[in-house]
């Protein structure tokens, strides 16, 4: 099962959390091996900080952009 998820800091290490809905999938208890595949992948979320100031519902701002080809 692949999914995405944060690293956190816990003391001096940094550890994962795996999910409950995977954790429960794969039967995953205390102790167990696991083998886990690492890849970070690109940290975008300075992107949604753009659009934090929107306000606009979607269809107004699609409106926009067809006003605009006009």
């Amino acid at each position: 099962m692949e999914t995405q998820i944060r690293a956190k800091r816990f003391g001096g290490s940094i550890g994962v959390i795996i999910p409950r809905e995977i954790v429960e999938r794969e039967r995953i208890q205390e102790d167990d091996t696991l083998e886990i595949n690492v890849k970070k992948i690109a940290n975008l979320d300075f992107l949604w900080g753009a659009w934090r100031d929107v306000k606009k519902p979607t269809q107004r701002i699609m409106e926009e952009i067809d006003e605009g080809e006009e």
